[in-house]
């Protein structure tokens, strides 16, 4: 699509109202209505086949009566000639267009076919198209307000985007109520031609924009949305909320990875991969926005806290020690100059406790000298009304927003209760500084404001190309593919397996109790007899594995007890015979490593303790393929064990770069082979010197 098509869509020098009307409970009213109080420039035309002027326009009656090469057309129309008004637009030389009209893919049937025809016919002319299904789009510097919303936000440097015209409503709300100003504000609707992705793009490059907001509740092309966040969320922060991620409308799931890697885990990892900062919920997403927009990134972890109450004071420090953040050390020099000013009973040390009988002064340069300290990267200021708190709020909130403004340091406030406050709180709204009612919120937003400054300075690293037949490895998958087969059964994953460099035991199947005698005599004693079928994907429920076999008899024996059981348990399923596999190393560790091949961003990655551990514990990490090393070195970091895994009280430590190497190769793989739907190496039997798959299952699509 043409840049400068999208350029015309947020910032037209003419417009064109398509459905525009006289009567003001119409749409096409508050249309024409917006677009002349929010003081756009430019002509707009009203077209409508049977008023004469309306709002003072003189009307238009039909769409080929309009000037040619118009930047916008808002349409407001009947669904059912909204298609055929996009082709006479786009014979106008019509650059974008947004379409508010309803009734499209949202009601299925004839609008699904309706909303696949408009983008066709965008497509022919090139034209960017807003909706169908939505409230418009606000551009305040523009002086452009396209939408039917109830008000204008003022100026601002926050961009919003929303799938839900329900949450713009509420947003727009939030806005005028708490006075803060947006660049941009876009209802995305249906998104039948420009999605998510394009605003990310868009607000991306928007000189007015420095904090782009967006509420999604899916993405139409994971690849282009990972892309355009990535290349973004270096320059912006970007904070999204993402709605229907429950497990209700997963796919059924065969292996442990696919019942547990859902929607919701891909989701996360993708906006840890692309640096999107993830709001869960509508409150959070103000308090991150207000911060962003308003305060500089801290340039490092250490927050102070000045308060004039113990308790809260504790409770912010309580609230950092469980963040990433870290409680300042105060400098001896900042103490001393405090000593100065502040009575003998204050506390010196961080939390900074000014006491109770503290009013405006005392916290002017309690402020004032801890933001100095070079050991201090941002501030908390806590106020509880007190008696002479209350008194003087609002020339504290003054010297609080004045000595702020003078300071490269973010500082944030929280002002606990909430009438006797509300003279400050208001104070410091119009002063942009961020306030809250309670501590932690606070250190919350100082938290992703650490983490992104973070994500910013660190260098993107490139994944890992791990070495791999890929050749032998198709060839496995496209005899399993031309057998009718979904599952490749555990000794044809072994060949993938070792295609890819992966530490198998050995592995034979034996389709006899003789060949399973021969088989175990040429491994070696002991052995591991575990059932062969493409049908069984967990082997305990048919009591399908024995291990520590020691013996001729015992093998013959365990073969034949194994198909004989399985067959009465099961019998629908095909048994191939029995695999017959060397026992793995001894003192190991169990470990699981799998992923889950998601609709839109691929292969979802986990790891986490193996055997019953990872269906009990559920203690797993997750990331997005393709892997950086430091990728697969974070996930084994991150699980609640990890302890365990390095050794404790005197156990030793597991064989690390194993473990990642394993992880490595399984991203490599699900990236080589979009047709693996599944696949879950459980478990990974790891001790300090080596790692082995002790069992592996995959599927395709």
């Amino acid at each position: 699509m043409n840049d400068s098509h999208i350029r015309a869509l947020f910032n037209p020098e003419s417009v064109a109202v398509i459905g525009a009307s006289s009567a003001p409970e119409k749409i096409g009213h508050s249309v024409v209505k917006n677009l002349l109080e929010a003081g756009f420039k430019g002509p707009v035309y009203p077209v409508n086949p049977k008023a004469s002027h309306i709002l003072g326009l003189k009307v238009i009656n039909q769409i080929p009566a309009l000037p040619m090469d118009i930047d916008l057309a808002v349409i407001t129309i009947p669904r059912e000639v909204v298609v055929p008004s996009i082709e006479q637009l786009g014979q106008r030389g019509v650059k974008s267009a947004i379409v508010i009209t309803a009734g499209f893919r949202e009601v299925g049937g004839q609008g699904y076919f309706l909303e696949q025809e408009l983008a066709s016919a965008s497509e022919r002319y090139g034209m960017a198209v807003l909706g169908p299904n939505c409230l418009g789009m606000i551009n305040t510097h523009g002086m452009v307000n396209a939408s039917f919303a109830a008000g204008t936000p003022g100026k601002g440097n926050i961009a919003f985007f929303s799938q839900s015209g329900a949450m713009c409503v509420a947003i727009l709300d939030w806005a005028l109520g708490n006075n803060i100003g947006f660049s941009k504000f876009i209802s995305l609707g249906n998104k039948a031609v420009l999605d998510e992705a394009d605003m990310i793009s868009c607000l991306g490059r928007d000189e007015q924009t420095h904090v782009i907001l967006g509420y999604i509740e899916n993405v139409s092309s994971g690849e282009k949305f990972l892309r355009e966040a990535k290349n973004h969320s270096n320059e912006k922060p970007i904070i999204i909320i993402k709605s229907g991620t429950t497990p209700a409308g997963a796919k059924a799931a065969s292996s442990h990875t696919g019942a547990i890697a859902g929607s919701d885990q891909a989701y996360s990892s993708a906006f840890m991969k692309s640096g999107i900062i993830r709001a869960h919920d509508v409150q959070t997403l103000f308090n991150l926005a207000r911060a962003f927009s308003t305060q500089p990134l801290p340039p490092g972890p250490s927050l102070a806290i000045v308060t004039n109450s113990g308790g809260p004071g504790i409770m912010a420090a309580d609230a950092c020690e469980q963040s990433s953040l870290s409680m300042a050390r105060i400098s001896s020099a900042c103490i001393e100059k405090m000593k100065g000013f502040l009575p003998t009973y204050a506390s010196l040390y961080n939390p900074v406790d000014i006491i109770g009988d503290a009013g405006a002064q005392r916290y002017s340069r309690t402020i004032q000298t801890v933001i100095e300290d070079n050991n201090v990267d941002s501030l908390l200021v806590i106020l509880t009304p007190t008696s002479t708190a209350a008194a003087e709020i609002e020339t504290i909130c003054h010297e609080i927003v004045q000595i702020a403004h003078s300071c490269p340091k973010p500082v944030f406030a929280c002002l606990m209760g909430k009438k006797i406050v509300s003279r400050g709180e208001k104070i410091l709204m119009e002063g942009k500084i961020p306030c809250y009612s309670f501590p932690e919120p606070a250190i919350r937003c100082i938290e992703q404001m650490h983490k992104h400054r973070q994500w910013k300075n660190t260098p993107c690293p490139l994944p890992v190309q791990m070495p791999r037949d890929r050749g032998r490895a198709a060839l496995i998958i496209e005899r399993v593919r031309k057998k009718g087969q979904s599952e490749i059964v555990e000794f044809q994953a072994k060949e993938i397996l070792q295609a890819y460099n992966l530490p198998v035991p050995k592995t034979a199947l034996a389709r006899s109790s003789h060949e399973a005698v021969e088989i175990a005599n040429r491994f070696g004693y002991p052995v591991v007899v575990k059932i062969a079928s493409p049908n069984i994907s967990h082997k305990t429920d048919v009591d399908g594995v024995k291990l520590g076999i020691k013996s001729s008899e015992e093998v013959r024996k365990q073969f034949l007890e194994i198909t004989g059981r399985t067959a009465r348990l099961r019998p629908d399923a095909h048994i191939a015979g029995c695999l017959i596999q060397e026992m793995a190393p001894g003192d190991c560790k169990e470990v699981i490593v799998g992923f889950k091949r998601d609709d839109q961003f691929g292969p979802l990655l986990m790891f986490g303790l193996g055997g019953i551990y990872v269906e009990v514990l559920k203690d797993i990490s997750f990331r997005l393929g393709p892997l950086t090393r430091d990728d697969a070195m974070k996930m084994i970091r991150e699980i609640k064990s990890y302890m365990l895994l390095k050794g404790f009280r005197g156990d030793p430590s597991i064989d690390f770069d194993s473990i990642e190497n394993i992880i490595l190769a399984m991203s490599q793989m699900g990236m080589d082979f979009p047709e693996i739907f599944e696949a879950e190496f459980n478990p990974v039997l790891v001790n300090s010197s080596q790692a082995v798959i002790a069992d592996v299952r995959m599927t395709l699509s």
